[in-house]
C-alpha cells in the first residue's frame, strides 16, 4: 500500500502515519524524520537544510524529492509506504507522479486530515510542554513563531496539494479534530472506498 497523508502542521500525519506503518506492514517516509536525522548525523543535506528547518521555512524540492526517491529504493519500502509531510507543492506533486511512473508504482491513497487551523496552534504548544516534561529536546519548528510560519507556508504552498489531488479523483478527507482512535477509523474506512 503506497499512502500519502496530507494536512497542515500538527494535524496529526506522523500520529496516524504510525499506526498505519504497524497495521499495513509498511514503513513511514516522514521527510521532516528524515531531514531531521540528516541534520543530526551532519550529513551534507542535513547541514543545507538544518538553518532553512530552524527558521520554520520549507527545504528545497531538490533535495526533498531526491531524499524520497533514495528512500523509495530501500527493501522495507517495496511492498509500500506512507508519506507524511511529502509533497509540499504541486510540483513536489507531480515530481512524484513522475518518480513513481518511472518506477511502475501508483498511490493507492491520498489522505487529508482536515483541522481547526485556530486549534492547531495549542496542538503544538502541548506538544513542546510534553516533549520538556518527558526530558526531551523540543524541535526547533515547535514554537508559536515558527510554527504560524510553518502554517503560513502550508496555506501557501502545501493547500494547492489538496486542490491537485482532488482534481484527480483521488483524495479522500477526513475530521482530523476527531479523537486519535476515530480519525484512525476514518482513514481505514476512506481507504476501504
Amino acid at each position: 500500500m503506497k499512502l500519502i497523508l496530507l494536512g497542515p502542521p500538527g494535524a496529526g500525519k506522523g500520529t496516524q502515519a504510525t499506526r498505519l506503518m504497524e497495521k499495513h506492514g509498511i514503513p513511514q517516509l516522514s521527510t521532516g524524520d528524515m531531514l531531521r536525522a540528516a541534520v543530526k548525523a551532519g550529513t551534507s543535506v542535513g547541514l543545507q537544510a538544518k538553518a532553512v528547518m530552524e527558521t520554520g521555512g520549507l527545504v528545497s524540492d531538490q533535495i526533498v524529492v531526491g531524499i524520497i526517491a533514495d528512500r523509495m529504493e530501500e527493501p522495507d519500502a517495496k511492498k509500500g509506504f506512507i508519506l507524511d509531510g511529502f509533497p509540499r507543492t504541486v510540483a513536489q506533486a507531480q515530481a512524484l507522479d513522475e518518480m513513481l511512473a518511472k518506477k511502475g508504482m501508483k498511490l493507492d491513497g491520498i489522505v487529508e486530515l482536515k483541522v481547526d487551523e485556530n486549534a492547531l496552534l495549542a496542538r503544538i504548544e502541548k506538544r513542546a510542554a510534553e516533549t520538556l516534561a518527558a526530558g526531551e529536546a523540543v524541535r526547533a519548528d515547535d514554537n508559536p513563531e515558527a510554527f504560524k510560519k510553518r502554517l503560513q507556508a502550508y496555506r501557501e504552498q502545501t493547500a494547492p496539494v489538496s486542490a491537485y489531488y482532488g482534481s484527480k479523483g483521488t483524495l479522500k478527507q477526513v475530521d482530523g479534530m476527531a479523537s486519535i482512535d476515530d480519525v484512525s477509523k476514518a482513514i481505514d474506512r476512506a481507504l476501504a472506498k
